[in-house]
């Protein structure tokens, strides 16, 4: 009876050990895994920075297969991205949407209290890169340097030099302040909707000048359209192709302004979720397209993730509340 009983026992055995090896995770193995296709919300326009390197990013992705689903851009632009942000808060606990951001994630909420969101109710997975801003004016505009551009405002009637920029309220308004309050002069700011909508206003000559992201404008730097003047960093571009345009603190003016380019989930979402999400950018910024992409666009690799990128957050938060008070783009 007990030798006929031992195969029994041994084959109930193996089913057990199956069902459990089909109920938790193999060591090492993801947690989670995306069950259907990722949108990945934009909050700003078609052409502008954050656009263009989802667009960029999302296909390589699934060249390497970073993660079994592919990630779909979905620009939500309205309100100077409030509407993404809004989006984004309402998909609690998804893990199929995510966010790739910039420094409105900061200044949105600020500008416009009433709309009831502050980062800290999504999720943070990572920084992946600081940008930089450049001032430019157009090819044919009389300003070669920096210094006549500001000689040339001074002489100016108030308001009638024109800068466009992304968005109201935005970082590139900030730093127009900051140059405003530095200077002693009155710009216009004229907002659109991406940064690909302010290159297009200054090449069509609607306004004087802009703060654009490198990548945002080098298409029209490389076809004799746009002339950089400086960069709003404390050193030089590394980049070879924008070595040579110095910084606003070499020319003698204190400011300085770099961007962030992160990945938040909406809010709720557990560790595991957000361990994937790390993992695939992580591997994705070693990839040599994303290393020709950083040279291309002049970015400045800064990768953190954790506790590390929480605490990152904070300090930003504090650095724009501090320049929008300062310029009064703060409602009292």
């Amino acid at each position: 009876m007990r030798t006929r009983q031992m195969p029994r026992i041994a084959i109930l055995a193996g089913l057990a050990i199956i069902l459990l090896s089909l109920a938790w995770p193999v060591a090492g193995a993801p947690a989670f895994s995306p069950r259907r296709p990722i949108e990945w919300t934009i909050p700003a326009g078609v052409g502008g920075g954050a656009d263009l390197q989802a667009r960029f990013m999302a296909p390589l992705i699934d060249k390497y297969k970073l993660s079994p689903q592919p990630l779909v851009p979905v620009n939500r632009p309205a309100g100077a991205g409030a509407q993404a942000f809004i989006w984004l808060k309402q998909k609690a606990g998804d893990p199929h949407t995510i966010l790739i951001t910039l420094d409105n994630l900061f200044a949105v909420p600020l500008a416009q209290p009433e709309l009831g969101f502050n980062w800290r109710q999504l999720t943070p997975v990572c920084r992946l890169l600081l940008d930089e801003f450049i001032l430019t004016v157009h090819n044919d505009s009389p300003w070669k340097t920096v210094a006549d551009l500001q000689r040339a405002a001074k002489a100016a009637p108030a308001g009638s030099i024109k800068m466009a920029g992304t968005g109201s309220k935005q970082e590139d308004e900030i730093i127009m302040v900051l140059l405003e309050q530095s200077w002693g002069v009155d710009f216009t700011y004229v907002p659109f909707p991406g940064g690909g909508a302010v290159a297009a206003a200054l090449v069509g000559k609607q306004v004087e000048f802009t703060v654009n992201n490198p990548l945002e404008m080098v298409a029209q730097w490389d076809g004799g359209r746009l002339r950089p003047l400086a960069v709003f960093d404390s050193e030089r571009i590394k980049a070879k192709k924008w070595a040579g345009i110095p910084t606003m603190k070499e020319l003698g003016f204190d400011i300085e302004y770099l961007m962030l380019r992160g990945i938040f989930l909406p809010p709720d979402n557990p560790p595991e979720v957000v361990a994937f999400y790390e993992g695939v950018f992580e591997k994705l910024m070693q990839t040599p397209e994303m290393k020709d992409f950083i040279e291309l666009g002049a970015f400045k690799e800064a990768f953190l993730c954790g506790d590390a990128f929480a605490k990152w957050l904070v300090g930003k938060e504090n650095q724009v509340k501090t320049l929008m008070t300062k310029g009064g783009l703060i409602p009292k």
